[in-house]
């Protein structure tokens, strides 16, 4: 029996769309089967790379029979009207983070969707890396005890020339800075693997980088669900940037996820493989876009697709859905309102 080979569409040229690009030709059950992009010579330029169809319209990559679904790598202020037109199109979409920039966007992606009977997938590819299916275990088996503190610390640095005539930095297309277009992979994961957060409080602030209309350096404080409390601290004013970290720790042990491995894991109560996870998934320097956002592997957006298209096949649920990604775009507005009001914000399904 042959295996369907899934045709995605790739929507927007921006740098992202490379990494989509390389994903889908990794993945044996997928294909790419072209791109469409606002700027015609850009999408005629990447189809040559990747030896491809070009679009004129997204209506034309829309009315093709042989497109089965579009990813989404425009600016993140502009994922809705393409994935509204997909939904009504009945094509399944996977989009780029943040799914939008605020709520209400959100939720008419979600909406679409959910009306036409497509599915829409948020990419987060950092939950497909091995070391967080065990912190994911860890926390499910209770092993770090009464959990204290959470923490998250994204200390990038980005060049002046990344902002330069670009949509980044700004609130129309970007909707925030440091913490919704940077951060929010490593918020993502609190939101993952975490009970809710209940209130949180924040500082935001554009102190190294003044041209920007956005924060380039953010803190918050929060309160989970289960009492523990958290930290966030993102920024791309950190010269020379070090590696993304995401903290647990309590009562009978501790876990620090450094990039792609762990810099600690330690319980009071040992278990045998504990040594293993220490040594093979032992934090070791490389790249990480701490610095440059091009510096990272595409082989976790690759998973990313392959878990897609068995949610498409019906082989199992895909564990990014419309909701599941929205959860890290409430959870980063929360953070700007507390800093705009300077009052703590109670998230809402806590009202």
């Amino acid at each position: 029996m042959t295996q369907k080979k899934w045709r995605f569409g790739i929507v927007g040229c921006g740098l992202i769309a490379d990494f989509h690009a390389r994903a889908l030709q990794s993945v044996s059950n997928a294909e790419l089967g072209g791109i469409f992009d606002l700027s015609l010579e850009k999408a005629r330029e990447k189809s040559k790379t990747y030896q491809c169809r070009s679009f004129q319209t997204l209506e034309a990559m829309l009315e093709d029979p042989d497109i089965d679904a579009i990813t989404i790598a425009t600016p993140s202020g502009a994922h809705l009207e393409p994935a509204v037109a997909a939904a009504k199109a009945g094509k399944h979409v996977l989009c780029e983070k943040p799914l939008e920039i605020t709520l209400e966007r959100v939720d008419a992606m979600i909406e679409a969707h959910r009306q036409a009977g497509t599915q829409l997938g948020g990419i987060f590819q950092n939950r497909f890396n091995d070391a967080v299916a065990l912190l994911q275990q860890a926390i499910k088996e209770e092993r770090f005890g009464v959990m204290t503190h959470v923490g998250v610390y994204v200390p990038w640095w980005r060049e002046d020339a990344y902002y330069h005539n670009s949509w980044h930095g700004s609130w129309v297309l970007d909707g925030g800075g440091a913490m919704m277009n940077q951060s929010i992979h490593m918020i993502d994961m609190l939101c993952h693997l975490l009970p809710p957060v209940k209130e949180v409080q924040a500082f935001t602030g554009t102190i190294g980088q003044p041209q920007i209309e956005t924060e380039d350096t953010a803190v918050a404080i929060l309160r989970l669900e289960n009492g523990a409390l958290g930290t966030v601290y993102g920024t791309t004013a950190s010269y020379p940037g070090q590696f993304k970290r995401f903290e647990v720790t309590g009562t009978r042990g501790t876990a620090i996820y450094c990039e792609n491995g762990f810099s600690v894991w330690q319980f009071a109560d040992e278990k045998a493989e504990d040594k293993q996870v220490r040594e093979q998934f032992r934090f070791i320097d490389g790249p990480g876009g701490v610095a440059n956002p091009a510096d990272i592997s595409f082989h976790l957006h690759a998973e990313n697709f392959r878990q897609f298209i068995r949610a498409l096949e019906g082989l199992s649920d895909f564990t990014i859905t419309g909701e599941q990604a929205r959860q890290s775009v409430e959870l980063i507005l929360a953070m700007y309102e507390a800093a705009q009001t300077k009052k703590a914000v109670v998230l809402n399904h806590y009202e």
